[in-house]
């Protein structure tokens, strides 16, 4: 895969789609003067909903199509009949993606089991036909609900590879050559740095369990670090996230660097500096180091010199091995010693990394979970009831049909929303802002308690004494 082929984050526009709108509608037949309401219920807007798939390896696809919504619903019609549910749009997206909010980094989900789902975007809920409204009250509702409109929000989606072993090191350092040596898998191997520009996966055969089951342990070579890597500087910023799911890190040591000023020691000093300054939890993984290119002179020279160096407690490696990715000299003794590692680090983590089932799709909510809505003033008085239940009640409702008025007249007061506004000081006349519309106050005291009912009688008497008072004699 080449750079302008893999693309680990983006960002994404979604939305759901529309709900239908219900129908008004009368039955109309032979012989029945007066036929009762039998408009239908809209549909459902579709959901756009994220998949994870193992055979998706970029975010490619959204990079350039970031905008993504789901179909209307159907709206209804008479004799019942229902429009039809919009249908959703699925996105396929690659094993490992995060999924946050673009604009408070608030992590939603994160798909690390194939198959995984996440709804990013729900779609609106159908409205309500006329014959939903019907009561033994309200025989002929001539008024339906609007479908719901939903909001568009942005995502930013990020990829973090999922690999048991992570390479790390120097470019130039052998990385690439090390996993094609160990692997199937064939990335780029040239003799300049920053060769690696993408990271690769390779699966390599690292021993059998004391069962006698085949281990295998999956490659992470990502592109070299450099010092000042976690500030930005080279590739590294980019790639530094891809090793973060790893369950063992790998430090690749050039044993015969180009560079004189360079050894192997200061390059694990650097490397794991950088690694502690973008996540200090990493240090605390197995971690191994192999000195590469010990085929050449200079390189076993230089791993006689340093080897005993590198096992100081005080660096916190414990196992150090010498290896060529070209003669095959030590890769067998890496290949089992990684197997080991990969085994123990399963067996204590555990086999999978999420904590929910796989099978319980999330759903991401347009709102956190709290009250149903809440009662604010703005500076010029208008009283703002907000609240996603409460602005949908709003928003489905022709508010130009005086029936759908008194409707949501009352489904207000029983949701409390009258008593939260006489509580905030609320008085009849006042302006009341929910979603688009905008009301005038008029509180039917008496489904108020006679306490409440007697305070705002009095408060509203002593208003007037005090217009009184400033009338004069």
């Amino acid at each position: 895969m080449d750079a302008a082929s893999f693309v680990d984050e983006c960002t994404v526009h979604v939305r759901g789609g529309a709900g239908g709108s219900g129908a008004v509608s009368f039955r109309r037949e032979a012989h029945v003067p007066r036929g009762g309401p039998d408009g239908g219920d809209g549909g459902r807007g579709g959901d756009v909903v994220f998949v994870a798939d193992p055979n998706t390896t970029s975010l490619l696809d959204l990079h350039r199509a970031p905008h993504r919504r789901g179909r209307a619903g159907g709206n209804g019609s008479g004799m019942n009949r229902f429009g039809a549910d919009g249908e959703d749009v699925v996105v396929t997206v690659p094993v490992g993606t995060v999924v946050r909010d673009r604009d408070t980094r608030a992590v939603f989900a994160d798909l690390v089991e194939p198959g995984q789902r996440v709804v990013v975007a729900a779609g609106g809920r159908g409205g309500r036909g006329n014959a939903s409204f019907a009561t033994r009250h309200r025989r002929l509702p001539r008024f339906a609900e609007r479908g719901e409109q939903v909001d568009e929000r942005a995502l930013r989606l990020e990829l973090k590879l999922i690999a048991d072993v992570g390479l790390v090191g120097f470019p130039s350092a052998g990385k690439s050559s090390l996993v094609r040596a160990l692997s199937s898998a064939t990335p780029r191997v040239e003799a300049w740095p920053f060769t690696t520009l993408t990271p690769h996966l390779g699966v390599a055969r690292a021993g059998d369990t004391a069962e006698g089951t085949p281990i295998d342990i999956v490659l992470a070579d990502v592109p070299g670090l450099i010092e000042g890597a976690a500030d930005g500087k080279g590739l590294g910023i980019r790639f530094l996230r891809h090793i973060e799911r790893c369950l063992v890190l790998l430090h690749v040591l050039d044993a015969a660097p180009f560079d004189p000023d360079r050894d192997p020691v200061a390059d694990l000093a650097v490397l794991r500096g950088e690694l502690r300054r973008h996540d200090p939890s990493l240090l605390d993984r197995p971690q191994v180091v192999v000195l590469n290119k010990v085929d050449l002179p200079d390189g076993h020279a230089m791993a006689e010199l340093v080897r005993e160096q590198l096992l100081d407690a005080d660096i916190g490696v414990t196992d150090v091995l010498e290896v060529s990715a070209v003669t095959g000299h030590g890769l067998d003794a890496l290949r089992y010693r990684l197997g080991a590692l990969v085994a123990e680090e399963r067996a204590r983590v555990g086999t999978t990394r999420v904590e929910a089932p796989v099978d319980e799709e999330v759903v991401i909510r347009l709102t956190a979970p709290g009250p149903d809505f809440e009662v604010r003033r703005d500076p010029d008085g208008t009283f703002l009831v907000v609240g996603r239940r409460i602005e949908r009640w709003v928003q489905m409702l022709p508010l130009e049909d005086g029936g759908a008025v008194r409707y949501l007249q009352g489904r207000l007061r029983r949701a409390g929303v009258e008593r939260a506004l006489v509580a905030a000081g609320a008085r009849e006349g006042d302006d009341v802002a929910i979603g688009d519309a905008v009301f005038e106050f008029a509180p039917d005291l008496d489904d108020l308690p006679p306490e409440e009912r007697a305070e705002v009688l009095a408060a509203e008497a002593e208003e007037l004494g005090e217009l009184d008072d400033g009338l004069g004699p």
